[in-house]
């Protein structure tokens, strides 16, 4: 699978204020890198695909606020407008977006991974992704039988090899099939 050109960095929460400002939940490890007053951001829609029209947002304004992020945009200057944006996403391009740690992927890379349990046995492949209050959460499809849910827990996740496109999981007794 190939890395995309442009990467989910944030998602608009909700609008701030009444000059336009919107709380942004920072999908990204380096808020303080991504976010920064005079960064381009590619606006995305509520399902994290680029906007068909190629719209960018210029940042004019940053501070943090609490666990997410208030941005300042010079297209956004007013409340109705920063409303209209609830549940869209930023992305920027992948050169942009600091390289993930040894020990970390992104999640995109984990689409189509060969999931496997620590004593070998396969379990499936994962085929989505989910943004839960719990965590992230892996969709798996079996081979045969239903799909089941797996709650991202780096204790529980023995080895991620994305050149072998597999990821070799041990969680607790009873939690998988």
């Amino acid at each position: 699978m190939s890395a995309p050109s442009l990467l989910l960095v944030g998602r608009v929460r909700k609008a701030h204020g009444l000059a336009g400002e919107v709380l942004v939940e920072s999908m990204t490890d380096a808020p303080d890198v991504v976010f920064t007053s005079g960064r381009r951001l590619f606006v995305g829609t509520a399902t994290g695909d680029p906007a068909p029209d190629g719209a960018t947002v210029t940042i004019t304004g940053v501070r943090r606020h609490g666990e997410a992020v208030r941005l300042r945009l010079r297209e956004l200057t007013s409340r109705e407008q920063a409303d209209s944006w609830r549940g869209r996403y930023f992305l920027l391009p992948a050169e942009e977006v600091p390289p993930p740690s040894d020990d970390e992927v992104y999640q995109h890379e984990l689409y189509g991974l060969d999931v496997v349990a620590a004593d070998g046995r396969p379990l499936g492949t994962v085929v989505e992704l989910y943004e839960l209050p719990q965590g992230l959460t892996l969709e798996i499809r079996p081979e045969v039988g239903a799909t089941f849910l797996f709650l991202w827990r780096p204790e529980w996740i023995v080895d991620t090899d994305l050149a072998a496109r597999r990821l070799v999981i041990d969680p607790p007794e009873g939690l998988i099939p």
